[in-house]
């Protein structure tokens, strides 16, 4: 099965943004894995919920290609406790984690229930 898209939240410079309620992780989700096209990864940060009884891992895959140079660091796994508030992870190194295409791929742990939200940091000039 395909991964499920996810799109970007973009943050506002000199702004705001509004909590965004984030895309529930489900059954699907954690079985297929989630794709963010068009990524910037530099500017990409991931806020997970984990409503689950228990503690879940969340994956960040390492890039395939050239471009990934860095991709034989690994995987990025990071545990979010359970019924936790939001777990903020990245910005990430695109050289480690890019895939082919500008995509980052997520996955989630068996049994991981909640929400991720992809954010955008914007550019801010001077």
């Amino acid at each position: 099965m395909p991964r499920t898209a996810v799109s970007y939240s973009p943050l506002v410079a000199n702004g705001h943004l509004t909590s965004p309620a984030g895309t529930t992780i489900d059954a699907t989700l954690v079985t297929n894995g989630v794709v963010i096209n068009a990524a910037d990864p530099e500017r990409t940060v991931l806020r997970v919920t984990n409503t689950a009884a228990s503690a879940k891992t969340v994956t960040v895959r390492a890039g395939t290609g050239s471009q990934s140079w860095m991709a034989g660091s690994g995987d990025y796994v990071q545990s979010v406790g359970a019924n936790t508030g939001s777990e903020f992870l990245g910005p990430f190194t695109s050289a480690r984690f890019q895939q082919k295409g500008s995509k980052l791929h997520v996955d989630f742990e068996s049994g991981f229930v909640g929400t991720i939200t992809v954010l955008r940091l914007p550019k801010v000039g001077l």
